[in-house]
């Protein structure tokens, strides 16, 4: 990948973007992951305002450090940006101890681990109208189009995903290149979303670069007979995200009344 031309496209791109909405700039949350601060970094190199979320919601301390320093990191580097910490924390537990109690706790774990993104999106948008902004979103390619790792009206509510045609490891090289924090391009890719410590690694039970290979060789329309092992393994998981989480990647279904019914 020509990294360095990369970078100037997706700048580009962004700036014709906003410049083309009417849009003052954007507006992003900061994770202290590697997709976050390389494209809230890309969005600060268009030179229009960026402003910079910090969200947590019960959030690991490492996590908290990382992000804060990525944008402490941006704003001693581009004179545009600008930080908004939002503590979500109390209005996540009060949204919890609103609804109905459960028997089993972990039963709700998923539901509420979505509730964290879904809240942070409603906070990223009413800044965004607040300031005539654009909500820049993080997904990179195997997330968005290959697992369907995000959620849905949550991370994925954006307006524009400025890495979404980049694999995993193509967001790290264009990390490098941006020189993000060592910190954050050495930190285990984390949803956040649990409160603890697990990768996405320990959710999906594959690498990003294991991912990858299965996300090509099913666009090669290989299938499961076709491999053994530790790639069987990784083929099977891929296709079992794939087909779960495909609603979320295709248009909202429609039922079409036909013609003769009007």
């Amino acid at each position: 990948m020509q990294t360095e031309k990369v970078i100037e496209h997706i700048v580009s791109w962004l700036k014709d973007y906003a410049t083309n909405a009417n849009s003052k700039g954007f507006v992003i949350g900061v994770s202290g992951g590697i997709d976050s601060a390389v494209t809230s970094t890309l969005c600060a190199k268009t030179g229009l305002d960026l402003l910079c979320l910090e969200m947590p919601i019960h959030q690991g301390k490492n996590q908290v450090t990382r992000a804060d320093k990525h944008i402490e990191w941006l704003m001693n580097n581009f004179s545009n940006v600008n930080r908004q910490h939002v503590n979500l924390t109390p209005v996540f537990d009060s949204l919890v101890s609103a609804l109905p109690s459960v028997q089993n706790e972990e039963d709700r774990f998923m539901s509420l681990a979505n509730t964290r993104a879904r809240l942070r999106m409603t906070t990223l948008y009413y800044f965004a109208a607040l300031n005539g902004y654009l909500v820049a979103g993080t997904g990179n390619k195997v997330e968005d189009f290959g697992v369907g790792f995000y959620t849905k009206y949550g991370d994925g509510g954006v307006d524009l995903s400025p890495i979404a045609d980049l694999l995993k490891t193509e967001v790290y090289d264009v990390g490098k290149v941006l020189g993000v924090n060592q910190d954050i391009m050495e930190a285990a890719p984390t949803d956040g979303l649990w409160g603890d410590s697990r990768t996405d690694e320990d959710q999906i039970g594959a690498s990003y670069p294991e991912l990858e290979w299965a996300m090509k060789m099913d666009d090669n329309k290989k299938t499961i007979e076709d491999f053994s092992d530790r790639e069987r393994e990784v083929f099977t998981i891929y296709k079992k995200f794939n087909t779960a989480n495909k609603h979320k990647m295709i248009p909202i279904p429609i039922c079409e009344i036909p013609a003769r019914l009007k």
